[in-house]
């Protein structure tokens, strides 16, 4: 095989410019495989000088069918960068092994990509090929043998991959379409309205805490008594775990309604909310 042919062998398997093949090949006296070992060290001094910088750009990928289904958030520093054919056939990759381990990060940067290499490895490629911060954020499965689930993207980049994923998860045994077309709105609603949880009574207590000590903040130097900053102070928590729950939430559709009288005038007796998922890059 010619210098020329290893170069751009080299070039294909890694990625890395024209001049750092050439010197990664001298370097290994023509050694392919040592030529990608040099390579990837550099690969880590040069991801590691990155990896200071902000990444708070890039993609959320959706992976698996309607009775496992995953979320991965891969983040990188530009949207330019996030629309990269390299970058989208790699965040592809690793949303299939992502929802092979059911969103276990750990096992995920260990698990072995098409190219025999693990996650780990092909990131500090990518990083080094690509020259932005690359970073795995947030990931979430959801599966239930006896549910379905359902997901709306926003914003596409491209396929599976957008700016805005969201899952739910219903339990009925009825599949009929009611079931299916309340499935999909239902993903939108969540996707439009974010809520912090199913019920009120679901809501982290911490949250509740902190947006009580919000509004006594600044109800504070209002001047009112405090049996009336009181009562505006239960009002404003009561509106705040309404207005975040997605029972009590404001159907998209249909606002005068609530999410929950939706369910009930679908009729269907066994049908229930399980659980969600929205992820968001930026947030």
């Amino acid at each position: 095989m010619s210098d020329l042919e290893k170069i751009k062998n080299l070039r294909q398997s890694t990625g890395a410019g024209f001049k750092d093949c050439s010197s990664a090949l001298k370097e290994s006296d023509g050694d392919i495989d040592k030529a990608i070992e040099i390579l990837r060290i550099k690969g880590v001094a040069k991801a590691s000088k990155k990896m200071s910088r902000d990444a708070k750009e890039g993609v959320m990928a959706l992976s698996g069918d309607e009775f496992k289904t995953s979320i991965l958030e891969v983040n990188c520093e530009t949207d330019f960068v996030a629309k990269n054919e390299d970058f989208i056939d790699f965040v592809k990759e690793l949303a299939d092994l992502n929802n092979l381990v059911d969103s276990d990060l750990e096992k995920l940067r260990k698990s072995k990509m098409q190219n025999n290499n693990s996650v780990d490895e092909n990131l500090v490629t990518m990083i080094a090929k690509i020259g932005e911060k690359i970073t795995l954020g947030r990931s979430k499965t959801l599966k239930n043998d006896s549910s379905k689930n359902y997901y709306y993207l926003h914003t596409v980049v491209k396929d599976n991959l957008s700016k805005l994923a969201v899952i739910v998860t219903l339990n009925s045994k009825e599949n009929i379409d009611r079931v299916n077309l309340f499935g999909k709105q239902l993903a939108m609603h969540i996707a439009a309205s974010n809520p912090l949880a199913i019920s009120q009574d679901n809501i982290d207590i911490k949250i509740i805490e902190k947006e009580n000590e919000l509004i006594n903040e600044e109800l504070k130097n209002s001047g009112k008594s405090d049996e009336i900053i009181k009562k505006i102070s239960v009002g404003k928590i009561n509106k705040f775990k309404e207005e975040s729950s997605l029972m009590t939430q404001d159907w998209v559709m249909e606002p005068k309604k609530k999410v929950k009288d939706i369910i009930n005038e679908l009729k269907i007796d066994d049908l229930k909310i399980i659980d969600f998922c929205r992820f968001k890059i930026g947030e």
